[in-house]
């Protein structure tokens, strides 16, 4: 991907601060208890933060293409960190297209100062990649709606200041039709939050959020009542791509300390760089991921341009995670011994990595999404009925 003079200035202080900042505490902020909220206004600062978003906010109105470079490079620092510019795209764009403009000036001028984190309120105990068949419910009362029910495997679950969460607002059998989004403030009485004890991507924390009647004024819902799935699977297609640069970007850390530990270290006389056999692999996964790179960059031109971009984020969103676990692993690999080591970060991106090949959607959806995308959902349901 070409990026233009602008682009190359903003991408280089990224670069920096994710390079001298970030980079070299990556694996001491995995045992802190929560994220660090001065990082994050300090990359507001920078204007590091909802770079697609307007400038009425404080963002700086750029394409999405832009805001996959930011994302990689602070991943490339901090895998986990990144997340707040993942987040901060997706959550703000949609509250941007559907919140009253005094409500969406109030979030995302905050989003984009790096003063308030908004979580995606969607799965729940029943199941994730289901997300039309929700069970938490919205009822209406006067001008207020209250909630009751539970959103479970949440990013950011306990550190969040508000959710745009959906809800079904009308009947089960309604199914996608019933739902409708909500910007609700995590502060206020009746939210209960827990933290489950994950394998990785520690600091940013995952865990359920408990309605027990909440209420929410009719001024915060976003868009028309029973139009919140679509909405939200909109929003997909600009994540997972996102979620993809991530995992590129943890990978081509790893792959670039694997290449600098293979050209200074000797055995039999020779650097191990030498060897085909350890030069090999890496060129491979070098290769694989630049390809994973490229692709996503046309998925967020595709987007920029007004294109249907729905298979080529489907796509990125299964190979990017697996690939660069796979890459990562291999590189953990050719450090030898060493590499079995707590002390060396390839440990700990696979753990955040992975997490990826489940959030935001399974392998086997996506490809589901793709296979529907080329052969259209009558032959996807087709095929499942004949199964029957």
């Amino acid at each position: 991907m070409m990026f233009d003079d602008d682009q190359i200035a903003l991408r280089d202080v990224a670069r920096r601060f994710a390079r001298e900042k970030l980079r070299p505490d990556y694996q001491k902020r995995e045992s802190q208890p929560g994220i660090d909220r001065a990082l994050f206004k300090e990359m507001g600062s920078l204007g590091l933060i909802g770079v697609d978003l307007p400038e009425e906010y404080g963002g700086l109105g750029l394409s999405g293409v832009t805001a996959g470079m930011i994302t990689e490079e602070i991943a490339y620092g901090d895998f986990n960190v990144s997340y707040m510019q993942l987040l901060s795209s997706l959550m703000g764009a949609i509250i941007h297209a559907n919140a009253s403009p005094e409500l969406a000036r109030t979030w995302n001028s905050r989003i984009v100062a790096g003063e308030a984190i908004v979580a995606l309120g969607l799965t729940e105990p029943r199941g994730g990649s289901d997300a039309a068949n929700l069970q938490l419910k919205a009822r209406r009362v006067g001008d207020e709606y209250v909630l009751s029910g539970e959103k479970t495997s949440i990013t950011f679950a306990d550190q969040a200041d508000a959710m745009v969460l959906f809800a079904r607002t009308g009947k089960p059998e309604d199914v996608a039709r019933g739902i409708s989004a909500f910007l609700v403030d995590l502060t206020q009485p009746g939210v209960q939050r827990t933290r489950f004890n994950d394998v990785g991507s520690k600091i940013i924390g995952r865990g359920s959020v408990f309605f027990d009647d909440v209420r929410v004024p009719v001024e915060n819902r976003l868009g028309e009542e029973g139009k919140g799935f679509t909405q939200v699977m909109q929003g997909f297609d600009f994540s997972r791509i996102l979620i993809a640069l991530q995992c590129v970007a943890a990978a081509q850390a790893s792959i670039d300390e694997a290449w600098e530990y293979v050209k200074e270290r000797q055995t039999f006389g020779a650097p191990l760089a030498q060897y085909q056999g350890v030069s090999f692999p890496l060129v491979e996964f070098e290769t694989l991921i630049a390809a994973c790179r490229q692709l996503c960059y046309h998925g967020l031109a595709l987007r920029d341009a007004g294109q249907p971009h729905t298979a080529e984020a489907a796509m990125v969103k299964w190979m990017g995670p697996k690939t660069a676990f796979d890459a990562i692993h291999q590189c953990l690999l050719t450090f030898g011994h060493y590499g079995w080591s707590m002390d060396l970060p390839h440990q700990q991106r696979l753990r955040d990595v992975m997490g990826l090949e489940i959030g935001d959607g399974t392998a086997q959806i996506m490809k589901l999404i793709v296979a529907r995308e080329r052969v259209g959902r009558a032959a996807v349901q087709y095929a499942k009925e004949s199964k029957k």
